[in-house]
Formats: structure tokens, sequence, C-alpha cells
């Protein structure tokens, strides 16, 4: 039997990259798959392709996590097609480096609103009725940059570090109501945003890399919370 068979997780950011790999795998564990991003086209062909292994099903919904209405509207969506919400994994994710000095407003803004807001946004969302059931899990896609700064890093680290407090503190607040909670910290993964800022000097992680250490975190017996994986290339 399929590790995840009968479950419902909703995914954001899974348009491409590390969300898309993240959607097939636990789809591939019989998983039925909400599919969330702004890039509709690219949803929906991502949804027809995990529909036709014929595993877990998938359902498209355009969502722009940083707008309240959207996030409510997806798990409406989700709950509507699945009647529940078993795992909601928050990885969507805006990176723009630059100095605070450069004073890009604008970009801080924006990565605030996608990186922090929009996570505590799908984490509002959907807690209640994990609550009521004493059963979820909630996947934080958090980065090494939640753990380390560089000179250009400082305000997107500062959202990622939030992530980090994010998950450690709601995992200390659902203790003992069943509801799981996983930060999960990727390295370097080879995306087609990262194309350029790769190092050459050893492999870089693929998104399959990470998709594999979520399913590992989510198909867990229902006593055991993995808290926190840090996934870096060796």
């Amino acid at each position: 039997m399929l590790k995840l068979t009968g479950k419902t997780a909703v995914i954001t950011g899974a348009s491409s990259g590390i969300g898309s790999s993240i959607a097939k795998h636990l789809a591939e564990e019989g998983a039925n798959v909400v599919l969330a991003a702004r890039r509709k086209e690219k949803l929906d062909a991502l949804a027809e392709e995990i529909n036709g292994i014929k595993q877990g099903q998938a359902l498209a919904v355009e969502t722009d996590v940083a707008q309240k209405a959207d996030i409510d509207n997806l798990v409406q969506k989700a709950v509507g097609a699945f009647g529940k919400i078993d795992i909601f994994i928050n990885n969507a994710g805006l990176v723009q480096n630059g100095a605070i000095r450069d004073g890009q407003v604008d970009k801080w803004d924006q990565m605030i609103d996608v990186n922090v807001k929009g996570v505590l946004y799908g984490i509002n969302a959907v807690l209640p009725d994990m609550i009521k059931r004493s059963a979820g899990h909630i996947v934080n896609t958090d980065s090494v940059s939640g753990h380390e700064v560089t000179k250009t890093s400082g305000v997107y680290s500062a959202t990622k570090y939030a992530v980090r407090a994010i998950s450690m503190g709601l995992e200390k607040e659902l203790a003992r109501t069943g509801v799981r909670v996983t930060n999960i910290s990727p390295g370097m993964v080879e995306t087609e945003r990262n194309s350029e800022r790769l190092p050459n000097d050893r492999k870089p992680l693929q998104t399959d890399d990470i998709a594999r250490a979520v399913v590992y975190a989510v198909a867990q017996p229902e006593h055991v919370n993995v808290n926190e994986i840090t996934v870096r290339p060796v």
C-alpha cells in the first residue's frame, strides 16, 4: 500500500521547482494534491501530468499567497474537492538579494508579504480544523539562509529566520494536539531561478532531493513529529 493513500496535501508554489517535485512525490505515494501558485497554465499542466499517472488526484487552484482571500479560497476549494486537508506545505517563496544599505524597500515588502505573511495566512486557514480533528501536518519550506546570513541576503535571511521561528513556536503551541509541524531548510537547489547562482565546485541539490525529505517527514507514524530537516549538498 502506498504511504499516503487517502491523504490530501496542499502545496503552495507548486507550479515549478521544489513545489512541483513535492507534489509529484506525494501523489506517487497516493496523496491527493492541491496545487497552488500564480501561474495557472503551469499548474494545469502539472495537474494533468499527475492525474495521468492515476495514483493521487490533483487539483489546480490559482493562488497568490500574499493575499489572504486567495489562501482562504484555496483551502475552501481543497476541502470541497477532497473533504479535508491533512498536509499543508508552505513552499511558496521569493528570493531577492541585495544589501540593506541599497534601500530596495519594494523588494523588502514583496519578500515579507510572500515569505512571512503568506506562511502565516496558510497556517491560519488550516489550523482550526486540524486542531478540531486532532490530526494534520504543517510543513514550512525555510532555507539555509534562515541559518546563515551573507552580505547580500540580510532581508531575505530575515524572512527565512522568521519562518524558522514560526515553525519552532507553532510546534510548541501544538504539543499534544495531534497536529505536527516540520521545518525544511534546503541548501542551494538547481531550479530555473537559481541556474546562474549555483557553485561550480560540487553537485547541486535537485528538487527531488527536497521532495524526498518532505515525504519522509509526512509519512512518519502519527506519534512521530520530525521538527527540522536541513538538506545540503555534499
